[in-house]
């Protein structure tokens, strides 16, 4: 009997095929799947029970508190000179890093993450669950965030010569007229949302990702609502600032602009640029 012989496929065909792979395993992610690993994220979001949603809120709402102490710590330590503005500014990026790959509850990455569902599905269930989830982690961030503050103000858990700067950064943040503070709040809507936005491609480089464009927000005098509820907390606690003007003169004009930059602006162009292709596929 003659020994079976297989047909290999020829060396060319074998090679293409690999670079292929290769070319594919390189290449970047389309908008379409950038959108979809996303709208999945947000699905998933959506679903999660409200007390894992507290749980995880409180945690980023506390954490986020090491950006105020980060850019005290930079402040208070680094010489007088006209760097050190921009370099102090690094400090900020500490608790954003720290929340977002430790992957905790932070309300302004959910003005994308959750908004794209209900951008492809438009239902009042979806718009429901987007509410409800937005609420309770807007309200799981600034528990933690007076927290974190009520910890710095009434305990020794900070060196005493890095308060005067926190409480100075906080006068800062909290201290611009509410238009003032709605209309820089549109940016760092922005780019949260960026950020969140090109994480699925970053891999490796997440961390000098959310690095770099947080310092953004700190240089450009951007307000985030999380973030800046931290200083408002230090400043509440610590006598200085009424709970009237902390809440009508920072917390809801700078909420209002982090919601127009994050979900209107950006989600809305994030969501016109894949349309096309995701009613295509769904037909």
């Amino acid at each position: 009997m003659a020994p079976l012989i297989r047909n290999k496929p020829p060396q060319s065909a074998v090679s293409e095929a690999a670079e292929e792979r290769s070319v594919s395993n390189a290449a970047a992610l389309s908008p379409k799947l950038i959108y979809e690993v996303i709208r999945r994220e947000g699905r998933n979001e959506l679903n999660r029970t409200n007390r894992s949603v507290i749980w995880s809120g409180i945690s980023a709402g506390m954490l986020i508190s090491l950006s105020v102490l980060g850019e005290a710590i930079f402040r208070t330590y680094l010489p007088e000179a006209g760097w050190r503005y921009l370099v102090e500014n690094i400090g900020y990026s500490l608790g954003f890093i720290a929340v977002i790959m430790g992957r905790m509850q932070l309300f302004t990455e959910n003005t994308i993450t959750t908004v794209l569902p209900l951008m492809q599905e438009r239902s009042l269930g979806i718009l429901a669950s987007v509410a409800r989830l937005w609420t309770v982690v807007l309200s799981a961030n600034v528990v933690g965030a007076f927290g974190a503050a009520a910890l710095f103000i009434f305990t020794p858990a900070i060196p005493a010569e890095v308060l005067p700067a926190m409480i100075a950064l906080s006068e800062h943040a909290t201290g611009m007229e509410p238009i003032e503070g709605f209309w820089r709040g549109i940016p760092a809507g922005v780019i949260v949302a960026l950020i969140v936005w090109m994480l699925p491609e970053a891999d490796e480089a997440a961390f000098f990702l959310i690095l770099t464009f947080t310092w953004l927000i700190a240089a450009g005098d951007f307000t985030h609502i999380v973030a800046g509820s931290v200083e408002m907390a230090v400043l509440v606690l610590n006598g200085s600032l009424g709970g009237m003007q902390a809440i009508f003169g920072f917390f809801l004009p700078v909420l209002l602009g982090n919601i127009i930059g994050g979900t209107l602006i950006f989600t809305l162009v994030a969501w016109g640029q894949v349309r096309d292709d995701v009613e295509e596929s769904e037909d």
